[in-house]
């Protein structure tokens, strides 16, 4: 599932094409795609112009000069790209925006073949269904302190509970916790201020390296032009089970916590007596 990098990614590239476009033609060629809002609705998107394309947590936001809000989640395996007119259309793709500015003239295409994603249209002043928590590159220590001391789940298990932090998912969870130094099974309410302070600079240190090379690609993610990210060469534990850390040459090592695969040093990362003990861990 593409994580804040790559949606991130994704609004930049699209700020350029979209901003100050007009909407010539909808094409909704799936109507379950649609989470909120009627097709109808979609269809009346003819006409108005893009003011603004923003991300909230994991979602991209396309500001429309209505006040009005398409929404974009691309769950995982959506793609969000902006193509030639005649480029041929690929498969699940379900919805096109024909726009025309002064940058880009062309089609916005959403393709989606799992749909686990969605599109919602907002009206003026609505927000997106959910509690989302604050962002991660702007939560300072003493708010992630406090959102992780009320809970005593694992802190891995909490970083991807949106409602406490938005926008981090199971690879930049992992990358953070080792570049921190804390095991994926730590309780929340026994992290310490000083390892607090720790994981916040992790967080953003991770997420702005993974920016300035557009994200990670595994398997389906591309930003809006079409090209993937490289942070997966970087990547110093996520899907790197058995080869060596690059800090100490300990092999990484792998559970699953949560429902989720979970990748971490035992050197780097050192459980204490009770981490490990959590019901949903798997080894």
């Amino acid at each position: 599932m593409p994580e804040l990098p790559e949606v991130e990614s994704i609004v930049r590239t699209l700020r350029d094409g979209l901003v100050g476009a007009t909407i010539l033609a909808v094409d909704l060629r799936r109507k379950d795609i649609l989470r909120r809002g009627h097709a109808d609705q979609i269809a009346r998107l003819r006409g108005r112009q893009v003011q603004a394309v923003n991300r909230r947590a994991k979602r991209i936001l396309i500001e429309l000069d209505t006040g009005e809000v398409l929404g974009i989640h691309l769950g995982m395996s959506g793609r969000l790209t902006l193509e030639p007119p005649d480029a041929p259309v690929r498969p699940h793709t379900h919805l096109l925006l024909n726009i025309d500015s002064a940058a880009f003239a062309g089609q916005l295409r959403l393709r989606d073949p799992r749909r686990f994603g969605g599109v919602w249209l907002l009206a003026p002043g609505e927000n997106w269904p959910g509690r989302l928590g604050p962002e991660p590159l702007c939560v300072r220590p003493a708010e992630l302190g406090r959102r992780l001391a009320q809970t005593r789940r694992a802190v891995k298990t909490a970083l991807l509970d949106q409602a406490l932090i938005a926008g981090l998912g199971n690879i930049y969870a992992d990358e953070a916790l080792h570049a921190a130094g804390i095991h994926p099974c730590t309780r929340c309410d026994r992290l310490t201020c000083e390892q607090i302070r720790g994981l916040c600079r992790a967080i953003k240190l991770v997420l702005r390296r993974a920016l300035r090379h557009r994200g990670s690609t595994l398997r389906d993610y591309v930003n809006a032009d079409g090209r993937p990210g490289d942070f997966q060469a970087l990547h110093r534990v996520y899907d790197r089970a058995g080869e060596p850390c690059l800090r100490c040459r300990t092999a990484i090592g792998r559970m699953v916590l949560g429902g989720r695969s979970t990748h971490f040093c035992p050197k780097c990362q050192p459980a204490t007596g009770e981490d490990g003990k959590h019901e949903d861990v798997k080894t």
